[in-house]
């Protein structure tokens, strides 16, 4: 079978060159990338990518030896159909490595049409590092090899205006853009940069914000050689992920003007405050996951899509979200409501395949940050708990007994977390404490919760007599009183 590579595509348009990626994973390739493709397919856009390699280590040899093509597969519900879309990506018009191109990355900086820089370089890619040198070699921070570019672009550009950049960073930080350039800002400072450029960097360019959310699961190799014989070719770059996507970008009306997802079906959102919007994703995406895991797992349900399948499990994640979360959020109902359908359509996919287990990672945390301020803000709005919160908190209680039902649990948690729930629940096994003793030692231990939850009014009774429901009468019976 034929290799994917340029002969593949004998007619190939090559397009403007705006588009800066620092970063080729799978992410990127299966979200920005395929983004800009659809804006060239839909709009006037009319760009083409340039992807950075970031660090020292290997050189995207094989986006290099596929002329920069690879397709991307995307498998989801989309309105409760069951969808499966290939499309094969031709933006990427050059691969650079930072470390062994310098002068090649510098020259980019000259590029006349050039106006967008993406990046994904991790949660610790952001971050400033005094030992970074403006001269010699390569700096080692992400940040500081766009600061020594910008500065490139302002020199040959003459501190022109219009020739500031959009950056649109996806690292999985609070307030992506703003951390970006106060990063980019230290450089300056810690090079002593002329005053004009910084006046440049915060005129002429702009650091946006975004929130970004796709599973993208990577090559699929079970199922590559029967793609390819689908595709006609070979693609070592094959990179699969779930059809639903969602980009929420804090900037203003010139990158809107600018970026035109508006003229497409793209779920990209331009917003003046991202805050309300990571709130929604962790409350009600990531909220429930974590209420769903130990409630599924203590049903016998081992993965997010068999939770789903699961007649009491999935109405208790729907109620929740709905009755409780969803209340909790500052949104017209048609946004809440919609957003709460494309998660679980997202969790209903059945080609992903995401085990309980591997979610119930630092639950105890995760509960703290995802579901306690819903808990409260609830109580407080409606005068009454959301039940099935508490629910969900009495079975990760029950959940961090390490076993159930003869079958051991591997909790994966802080290491006191772990020994203080194994210490409480070998006192009810031995008989010194009872259900509800355990419980009011747990609620009110400050350094889990960060605050003694023995203080909400009725949480602790509820939560004991959950526990003791799930004890003796198992989770299906406890999830149809609620």
């Amino acid at each position: 079978m034929q290799i994917l590579n340029h002969t593949t595509v004998p007619n190939r348009v090559q397009r403007p060159l705006k588009v800066m990626q620092f970063g080729g994973g799978n992410f990127l390739r299966a979200f920005v990338d395929w983004m800009v493709h659809v804006l060239n397919q839909e709009t006037d856009f009319n760009g083409d990518i340039a992807i950075i390699k970031p660090t020292a280590g290997g050189d995207y040899a094989e986006l290099k030896e596929q002329d920069g093509l690879f397709t991307v597969v995307l498998d989801g519900i989309k309105n409760g159909e069951l969808v499966a879309e290939k499309t094969l990506v031709t933006e990427v018009q050059q691969v650079i490595h930072s470390y062994n191109e310098w002068a090649t990355y510098l020259k980019l900086a000259e590029t006349e049409d050039l106006r967008f820089i993406v990046s994904n370089t991790t949660e610790a890619g952001i971050k400033f590092n005094a030992e970074d040198k403006f001269n010699g070699e390569p700096p080692k921070e992400f940040p500081a090899k766009l600061t020594i570019w910008l500065y490139h672009r302002y020199k040959h550009f003459k501190a022109d205006i219009s020739k500031g950049c959009i950056l649109l960073p996806c690292e999985l930080i609070e307030d992506n853009g703003t951390a970006l350039q106060q990063t980019v800002l230290q450089y300056v400072d810690h090079w002593g940069l002329e005053e004009g450029f910084k006046n440049w960097i915060l005129t002429a360019n702009h650091f946006c914000s975004t929130l970004v959310d796709r599973i993208v699961s990577g090559y699929p190799s079970d199922r590559a050689n029967e793609i390819g014989q689908e595709l006609g070719y070979k693609d070592e770059l094959l990179v699969a992920g779930e059809y639903y996507h969602s980009w929420v970008i804090q900037a203003n009306e010139t990158v809107q003007k600018e970026l035109p997802f508006a003229q497409t079906d793209l779920n990209v959102e331009f917003v003046n405050d991202l805050a309300p919007y990571r709130e929604m994703k962790v409350r009600i995406l990531n909220g429930a996951h974590t209420s769903m895991v130990p409630v599924g797992y203590l049903a016998g349900i081992r993965f997010v899509k068999e939770a789903m399948e699961n007649k009491e499990v999935s109405h208790f994640v729907e109620s929740l979200l709905l009755e409780e979360a969803a209340k909790t959020l500052d949104f017209p109902d048609d946004v809440k409501n919609k957003f709460v359908a494309d998660v679980l359509d997202r969790f209903r996919n059945p080609l992903l395949k995401h085990q309980l287990i591997s979610i119930s990672l630092n639950s105890t945390s995760k509960f703290v940050a995802r579901l306690l301020p819903t808990l409260k803000d609830y109580n407080n709005a409606q005068g009454k708990l959301p039940k099935r919160i508490v629910f969900g908190l009495s079975a990760m209680l029950r959940f961090y007994k390490g076993e159930f039902n003869g079958e051991s649990i591997a909790l994966n948690d802080d290491k006191q977390v772990l020994q203080f729930f194994a210490s409480e629940w070998q006192k009810v096994d031995d008989g010194p404490s009872s259900l509800s003793t355990f419980t009011n030692n747990v609620l009110k231990n400050a350094s889990i919760w960060g605050e003694d939850l023995t203080q909400i009014n009725g949480l602790e009774n509820s939560v004991s007599r959950n526990i003791e429901g799930i004890e003796t009468e198992g989770v299906a019976a406890c999830l149809n009183k609620l």
